[in-house]
């Protein structure tokens, strides 16, 4: 971990081009019959890596003092395991990893996500995600995001009623 101010402040530079590069901002509805609508907002940061740069993830995990990492034992092109640090509480989400990228901006396209994230994020906290309402207004928040994909909780049956 950095020392002094220097280090830190290129430490943090390196999470941010990590995060550019290996990182991802992403939140999922998913169907979840233990909640009352039977929908879940799933919202995380995610860095993932193969199995022998597991020491980047556990260096970061510990800077930010949150999230944890998995392992995904499935095998990429590399025929390895792989692993992703999650950081999936919305507390953590708020009050640390949405912090951190505010005062240290990504460059690439992931800066536009991120901005969708936060929005996603403020109406999880105003408790918008709880209503029919605030969930369609997520949804289509997410479908801008990443991979620009149609949100499937939109084509769903139960929201179409």
């Amino acid at each position: 971990m950095p020392i002094n101010q220097q280090e830190r402040l290129k430490f943090e530079h390196w999470i941010v081009g990590f995060t550019d590069g290996e990182g991802c901002f992403s939140v999922s509805i998913i169907k979840n019959h233990t909640t009352k609508s039977g929908w879940q907002i799933f919202p995380e940061f995610v860095i993932t890596q193969g199995e022998r740069s597991l020491k980047a993830l556990e260096k970061i995990k510990k800077f930010f003092r949150c999230g944890k990492i998995y392992i995904n034992r499935r095998k990429d092109n590399h025929q390895e395991n792989l692993y992703r640090y999650c950081v999936r509480s919305v507390s953590d989400l708020s009050e640390i990893i949405i912090p951190f990228f505010s005062a240290h901006r990504l460059q690439t396209a992931k800066a536009d996500d991120f901005k969708k994230f936060i929005k996603i994020i403020k109406l999880i906290k105003q408790g918008k995600h709880l209503k029919e309402n605030g969930k369609i207004q997520i949804a289509r928040i997410i479908e801008q995001m990443n991979r620009r994909t149609p949100a499937r909780f939109l084509e769903s049956p139960e929201t179409k009623r």
